[in-house]
């Protein structure tokens, strides 16, 4: 028997060991996840650790690897999320902010259209009365002029805006076909938005996707319960900063046309009446992280963009000495007076935040605001009870398949049956180690594939042990039937897995949520199963003949 080159000996025990390391995570797997977390904590609140989070970091070695398999909802438990998200919102968000657009376009025609105001009007409608009808065609005109080609390919040549006539009145809402690209976009964003939040906040393997025109799928596995994970997405975390028109213990005092009451976070009873158009808002954001005041006491600092950074540093420079009011979801954080101007576009949040809700408030600013309110038409929680009643049925399976496997290869082919084992044992380290490496999710189809791989793990050496009983007949020596027992197997070898490869390939590509888990493990499956029959067996039976030089074999 021609002895293997060295170099694939070596290559193929570091194949082995690598395997069975990063593999061994799983099996402590929530020490380990324990730790991943802390560190994502950590690196999250750049470098500052609670001691809770320290104790976590140390429950497992830091030279040793930590990627672990997710598991799915359907093994872990977890939080599972229907929300409506209300396209609506922005039509009238869109009307608000183009108010002042139409005002600076009817001032240059004053002489033609007389006094400007605008009027009361239904949400994502802006009616605006001018004083002189005369004026209503060039009213009109520059209106329309405000608006742009719609960015879709069946909007092409359309525009944004649908501006009509009553009366006295301007009628201005977006077109049909802007609607429809607008609901389109704020869909977008809204999965973008909540993937980032849920992903950031150091949840495992979200699936966040859309179902139909205006609905959004969340399910979180690991997640305590749906309320924690409607804490976390349903917050719009908007922050705006608003010129302050005077400051109330009033809760009922009327803020007049345009403006807002709105409460004191950190002064019960108080309020600010401030202006409704922010100066500048979070959309300007391009960063937020938790920090410390000067007090030592937790605070976000943010840096708007180059837009944002302009229109604070013009309101700072114009308005020293008055309060400028600091909002987040509809409540005044703080309200500090403008002391110098602030050319650089950066600041810091200070309030009664504790380390942690530095650390959230930072993540949701950075996610940036949801675009328009959710509703939550359908949550629930599914228990890790029921998860683990699958994987104990699943570990079950495996166990079973994995005993009898093992014991039909030994009853067949006595000690080399025995490699055989050795080798299914080095397949299912390998196949875990490639799921923790590429971070899958494990589902209950995925450990039937698992199972399923068990079984197949051991044809190849099937049909070796064949061959080489076939070459034992023919009297050949144990070393040479050994050696064309491997090569002329070879061929069934490969054309019965590269079958069985190419059909989990199909199911990837064609299926979807458990299709797709079950197809990626037996695919993983089928490439280690190879791997392990084709060479770990022949180097165990290589090291044994060697050793033991036998006259003869029995298989």
């Amino acid at each position: 028997m021609e002895p293997m080159a060295l170099w694939k000996r070596v290559l193929i025990l570091l194949v082995c060991g690598w395997g069975i390391i990063a593999a061994l995570p799983n099996a402590f797997y929530t020490r380990v996840e324990h730790r991943n977390d802390a560190v994502a904590a950590i690196a999250a609140a750049d470098g500052i650790a609670t001691p809770e989070q320290e104790a976590a970091k140390a429950e497992w070695p830091a030279y040793l690897p930590s990627a672990l398999m997710n598991l799915g909802l359907d093994l872990r438990g977890g939080a599972h999320l229907l929300a409506e998200v209300r396209v609506e919102d922005v039509y009238k968000t869109r009307m608000d902010a183009l108010w002042p657009e139409v005002r600076d376009a009817l001032r240059d025609l004053r002489d033609q259209v007389g006094a400007v105001r605008r009027a009361p009007s239904p949400d994502g409608v802006l009616r605006v009365t001018i004083s002189t009808p005369e004026g209503m065609p060039a009213a009109l005109e520059a209106v329309r002029a405000l608006g742009s080609s719609v960015v879709t390919l069946t909007g092409v040549g359309q525009s944004t805006l649908d501006v009509t006539s009553e009366g006295n009145d301007i009628v201005i809402q977006l077109s049909e076909a802007e609607k429809q690209a607008s609901n389109e976009r704020t869909m977008q964003q809204s999965l973008e938005i909540i993937r980032r939040r849920v992903d950031e906040a150091g949840t495992r393997e979200p699936t966040i996707q859309r179902q139909g025109s205006d609905r959004i799928l969340i399910q979180v596995p690991g997640l305590g319960s749906a309320d924690e994970l409607k804490k976390l997405i349903g917050q719009t975390a908007k922050l705006t900063f608003n010129a302050v028109i005077s400051r109330t213990a009033d809760a009922g005092a009327t803020p007049g046309p345009r403006n807002l009451l709105l409460p004191a976070l950190e002064e019960p009873g108080m309020y600010y009446i401030i202006e409704e158009s922010p100066v500048v808002s979070g959309d300007e954001l391009v960063d937020a992280q938790p920090s410390f005041d000067q007090n030592g006491s937790p605070a976000v600092s943010f840096r708007f963009d180059t837009t944002g950074a302009r229109k604070f540093g013009d309101y700072t420079a114009n308005n020293i000495g008055q309060p400028f009011a600091i909002v987040l979801d509809g409540q005044v954080i703080s309200a500090p007076v403008i002391q110098s101007h602030i050319p650089g576009g950066s600041g810091i949040i200070t309030g009664s935040f504790t380390v942690e809700d530095s650390t959230r408030l930072a993540v949701l600013l950075r996610a940036g605001a949801l675009p328009a309110e959710m509703t939550f038409l359908e949550e629930r929680t599914i228990g890790p009870e029921l998860g683990q009643d699958s994987i104990d049925a699943g570990r079950v399976a495996a166990v079973v398949g994995m005993i009898a496997v093992s014991v039909f290869m030994i009853a067949s082919y006595g000690l080399f049956g025995v490699f055989a084992n050795v080798a299914l044992a080095i397949n299912m380290a390998l196949i875990i180690a490639v799921l923790s490496l590429i971070g899958a999710t494990l589902t209950l189809p995925g450990i039937g594939g698992i199972v399923l791989t068990i079984g197949m793990a051991v044809d190849a050496n099937v049909l070796v042990y064949e061959r080489i009983r076939e070459e034992l007949r023919q009297a050949k020596s144990p070393g040479r039937a050994i050696e064309l027992g491997y090569e002329r197997a070879l061929s069934a070898i490969v054309d019965a897995n590269l079958t069985t490869l190419i059909t989990a390939i199909v199911l990837f590509f064609m299926g979807a949520g458990a299709v797709k888990g079950f197809a990626v493990t037996l695919g993983i499956g089928v490439i280690t199963s190879v791997f392990t029959a084709i060479y770990i067996t022949r180097l165990i039976i290589e090291l044994w003949m060697r050793w033991t030089k036998p006259k003869t074999i029995v298989v």
